[in-house]
């Protein structure tokens, strides 16, 4: 070849390292006991329906706690669980026993004792999902019948109780109110007022207004 220079050319070959992949632990044994509301919720879940805790029902319940948020995700058939489960149940038409009036064209906020619940109604339309709530305890009820929200303050704090933070307080009969709770929301009860997450309560603040109905009735387990 006319003017090639021949060069010699070192060439390096490439070895390839295998690094092993990182272990991925496996997912810890679901392992709860039975729990009080075990029937329940083999039931919704479409399991054998027997009341005692397998290992299916176990993260069968396990899944239903992580789908909804409901911690622990531990797969043990809690009140917590539970009260996630009447939600479920309650779903797009909470009143579909007709136990909260309807009023064309007004809202009514519908607060269910016996099962713990709280939405809003238009009419026949839902514009406030159910959302768990807890009551009065006993002697404390949270009173029954109608009412009207008469006065709202988003940084509300107990003169009575301690202090105690009410943050999104929406007052509909003397000192009770609905408001978000810092504490768990799944025992004993309230001093009358309608205890919500701090997340559903700031929700409701932008549904309801002054004037607007708001009906109690049922009986909350336990009083």
């Amino acid at each position: 070849m006319c003017g090639a220079v021949a060069t010699a050319v070192s060439v390096a070959v490439l070895v390839p390292v295998l690094v092993a992949a990182p272990a991925v632990a496996a997912p810890a044994r679901c392992g709860a006991a039975t729990g009080p509301y075990q029937r329940q919720l083999e039931a919704q879940l479409k399991l054998s329906v027997d009341g005692r805790q397998s290992a299916a029902d176990c993260a069968a319940i396990r899944s239903f706690q992580a789908k909804y948020g409901v911690r622990p995700t531990d797969g043990y058939a809690g009140l917590a669980t539970y009260r996630q489960l009447l939600v479920v149940q309650a779903g797009k038409n909470p009143n579909a026993a007709g136990k909260c009036p309807v009023r064309p064209r007004q809202k009514v906020a519908c607060v269910d004792l016996s099962r713990q619940l709280t939405w809003v109604q238009r009419g026949k339309k839902i514009v406030f999902a159910p959302v768990p709530v807890r009551t009065g305890r006993d002697g404390m009820e949270t009173r029954p019948g109608w009412h009207r929200v008469y006065w709202k303050n988003r940084h509300q704090i107990s003169t009575v109780y301690n202090n105690a933070p009410m943050p999104y307080a929406q007052f509909f009969d003397g000192g009770q109110a609905f408001h978000g709770s810092y504490t768990d929301l799944f025992s004993g009860g309230s001093h009358g007022c309608v205890n919500m997450r701090k997340v559903d309560a700031a929700r409701l603040w932008n549904v309801l207004r002054v004037g607007d109905l708001v009906y109690v009735w049922g009986r909350k387990p336990g009083t």
